[in-house]
């Protein structure tokens, strides 16, 4: 219980608040009352009491209508109930998704969806994915192509475009597409849509693959030292960033003494022993 400074209207006398009850103290007239509950109707262990947010799911570019639209559940009934259910369930889906448009991007975000959660990528990574497929469609890029190709691609663009290190060949052993769908749909999207890409760095490659190749932390700081005099030789321009990663990290292992083959060494960032051989080669020089 608190004194507030408001005097009570019948006997002057001081009020007290007690929860949500102004009370006073002298009469024990009853000034105000609130049982109205304003916080949220829902529960988030991620936000503080001072958050004023009474909302629901955020918006998100992953879904075609920006996770705006509500679904129709399942429930235990019979009979007649049931399949008026199902006929109330397939009007609604129909409302959703109206046109061959919608259905192509709930297809395609939904590959999406499943191919970063596969690789581990971010959230970001995922909505700039849909971005970039939604723009596809825009420019009308999809026509006589792979809807699977467009939506491993928007995935790698965006991997490319954020800097992290992903192959295509990593893409391809959890997307839908194969090589040609995935090529020929990134060739249209970095050609139409101008995508601000550049070569990936080769130590975005040095901690998957040390991880992969079992080498201590030990000989991935030596690696990335490797790397580091590489890049101020020039050495590594116009190579694969995936190979020079590798050569520099077989490079360490075989100045610690590590079991780290070659053949190991190219199988995990997929690539040649002869192109992993010439960079180590330059290395040693």
């Amino acid at each position: 219980m608190s004194e507030t400074t408001a005097a009570c209207p019948e006997c002057d006398g001081r009020l007290r608040a007690d929860g949500d009850e102004t009370v006073c103290g002298d009469c024990g007239l009853v000034v105000a009352e609130d049982r109205l509950d304003r916080g949220p109707e829902w529960r988030s262990f991620g936000d503080d009491d001072t958050d004023p947010r009474r909302t629901g799911a955020p918006l998100t570019r992953s879904r075609h209508d920006r996770g705006l639209s509500t679904e129709i559940g399942y429930t235990r009934v019979k009979g007649r109930k049931r399949r008026q259910w199902a006929r109330m369930r397939r009007q609604h889906t129909r409302a959703r998704i109206s046109t061959k448009r919608e259905r192509n991007q709930v297809y395609g975000f939904t590959e999406i969806r499943r191919l970063t959660s596969v690789q581990s990528l971010s959230d970001q990574v995922r909505d700039q994915a849909c971005s970039l497929f939604e723009s596809a469609q825009t420019e009308d890029l999809l026509r006589g192509r792979s809807l699977e190709g467009f939506a491993a691609a928007a995935v790698y663009a965006a991997c490319r475009v954020a800097g992290i290190a992903r192959t295509r060949a990593e893409l391809l052993a959890d997307a839908k597409a194969d090589a040609d769908e995935l090529r020929a749909a990134y060739d249209a999207l970095n050609r139409e849509l101008g995508l601000p890409v550049g070569p990936i760095d080769p130590a975005e490659y040095l901690p998957r693959y040390a991880s992969e190749l079992g080498l201590d932390p030990v000989v991935e700081r030596t690696a990335r030292a490797s790397l580091e005099a590489l890049r101020d030789d020039g050495s590594t321009n116009g190579r694969n960033p995936s190979g020079v990663a590798a050569a520099c990290l077989y490079a360490a292992a075989r100045d610690h003494g590590a079991s780290c083959t070659q053949a190991d060494a190219a199988e995990v960032a997929d690539v040649t022993p002869v192109t992993l051989r010439n960079t180590y080669t330059d290395l040693r020089d």
